[in-house]
This record gives structure tokens, sequence and C-alpha cells, in this order.
């Protein structure tokens, strides 16, 4: 389809030699990537969360910064505040680690709600209002949050406002045991591993604006609308997807299409990225896991 494939192929290896036995969590990664969303990964500490963001973004070529979120994190200390400068006589604006175009916003549900809130503007609008003036975020802005189960000490569960802002939602799990064998062989790495660089900011931009020319055949439409339809079924489920959800999908469904080297998208990219968009979305009537939730929204409407 374009060159472009195979250097984000490239990038894909290279990332899954360094987070081993993770190859579909990367593949999603790349994907909301593409797609211009922003990604949540809920998982216990220690499973590569942090690794695959630093990678994803070395690999990219991108600014990168990390914020620790806890319990005291104030909104300014995300967004930047303004300090008076006694030489000039005026109010000097810092910005916050958010002027960047990779945030990894870490453990962000230890945060309260007030800093977790100012995530909000920044995620959908590319830009943050601070101190009554509003300035523009970097091209491209990419948020990957890091959220630990709900059921630990000292976490705030996300407003479904704040969910709702995140393209995806994956975990990363446990390594197999071969790829955690070969992780325990690493002798002397004891950080991070970082891949080469491998792509530019101007190159990720043109791959964003490909995915937005995948086509999306009418029939493969009608099938994305019944899966919207149908989670919208008060009957089944209490919370349906949204129609910016819904568009979401479609922006996944277009990268996962271009990521496997083809300029059309079928019910296949949809159903396989599915679960990560619409995971976090929909909620059965009755309690489920949720992806079972996803599996039983499959199974009311039929692949095309």
């Amino acid at each position: 389809m374009t060159t472009g494939t195979d250097a984000l192929q490239r990038v894909e290896q290279a990332l899954n030699r360094i987070l081993l036995g993770k190859p579909r969590a990367i593949r999603l990664a790349l994907t909301c990537l593409l797609a211009n969303g922003h990604l949540l990964i809920e998982d216990l500490p220690g499973v590569g969360k942090t690794t695959l963001a630093h990678a994803l973004a070395r690999a990219m070529n991108l600014d990168y910064r990390r914020v620790q979120f806890t319990s005291d994190l104030l909104p300014g200390d995300v967004l930047g505040v303004s300090v008076f400068e006694q030489g000039s006589g005026e109010f000097r604006f810092h910005p916050g680690p958010i002027f960047t175009q990779v945030l990894l916003a870490d453990e962000v549900n230890r945060a309260p709600p007030k800093t977790q809130s100012a995530l909000l503007e920044a995620m959908e609008e590319r830009q943050a209002s601070v101190e009554g003036a509003t300035r523009d975020l970097p091209e491209p802005f990419f948020v990957i949050a890091t959220q630990n189960p709900e059921e630990q000490v000292g976490t705030h569960p996300l407003p479904e406002s704040q969910m709702d802002r995140f393209l995806m939602r994956i975990e990363l799990g446990y390594p197999d045991p071969r790829a955690e064998r070969d992780l325990l062989e690493r002798r002397g790495d004891t950080g991070h591993p970082a891949p080469e660089t491998m792509a530019t900011p101007e190159q990720l931009a043109e791959w964003q604006a490909a995915v937005d020319a995948v086509h999306a055949d009418p029939k493969v439409l009608d099938y994305l609308q019944e899966l919207i339809s149908a989670s919208r079924d008060t009957a089944r489920f209490a919370h349906g997807l949204s129609p910016r959800a819904g568009m979401g999908l479609l922006r996944a469904a277009r990268a996962h299409a271009f990521l496997d080297g083809r300029d059309y998208i079928t019910p296949d990219d949809i159903a396989r990225i599915l679960p990560a968009v619409a995971g976090h979305r929909v909620r059965a009537r009755d309690p489920q896991d949720p992806a079972r939730t996803v599996e039983a929204l499959l199974e009311c409407v039929p692949s095309r």
C-alpha cells in the first residue's frame, strides 16, 4: 500500500524486542498513536507500562515527559504556572510537563479528581487553558496514562468523562514463561532498554494523514453502525457507545488496516480493536467481566 508501512513494521519489531511477549499490546498502542488518540494502560505495577511508553516515544523521536501522579499533585504541577521575575518586573509562564509530544501520566488514578481534570481539555482539544490564557500543545500530542487496579489502596476511580477521552484501554498482564525467561537472562540491563530512532514526527504526521484516507466501504460502515446501535440496547447494556466513541472506533479500525498494509478496512479490523475501544465504555446491565461484555456485543451483530 505504502512505503510507510515498511518503516512501521520495523518500529513494531523493535518494540517487540524490548517489551517481550506482548505483540498484541504493542500493535494496539501503535494503532492508537496512528489514530491520533490517547491510550490508557490498566495493570499491576512492574509489568512494562512505562517501558512501552518510553520505547514508543524513542522509536518515533518524540519529546517525552513523565508525570508521577500522587495524592498531593496539583493541576499547576501538570499545566504549568506563572512566576514573577524581579529582573523584568513581569510574570513569566513556565510550561508544565503537559507541553510535550508524549506524556506519560503514571498512576493517573492516584491523583485527586481536580488534578485528573487538568488533562480533559488537553486530551480533547489539544490545548491547555492556564490563568486565563489558552496555549496550543505540540503536535502530535499523545497521552499514555497508566492506572492501577481500583482495589489497590490510594486510588481514585476515573470519571466517565475522563475515561471517554481515551481512545483505547489495554492491559499488559504477566509475560508468558518463555518471554519471562528471556527477560531474566538479560544481564546487566536493569533500566528501560530503548530502541534506535526509526521515524520522525514528520513521518508520523504523514502516516496519520494516510490513516484518514483509508477507505471504509458502506457495508463496513453498516456493520459499525449496527454495533454502535446494539451497544445502546437498554435491555442489555447500561451504557453504550457515544458518537465520539463511534468515530474513534472508525479511526482505530482505519489505523489497524494501515498497519496491515491495506487501504481499506474490513469487519475483522473493527472486531479486533473493539475490546480496546469499547471495553471501558460499554457496561452490561448484569455485572460481568468487561471482556465478556464486548463478546456479548459482538454476538448481537453478525459479521458481514
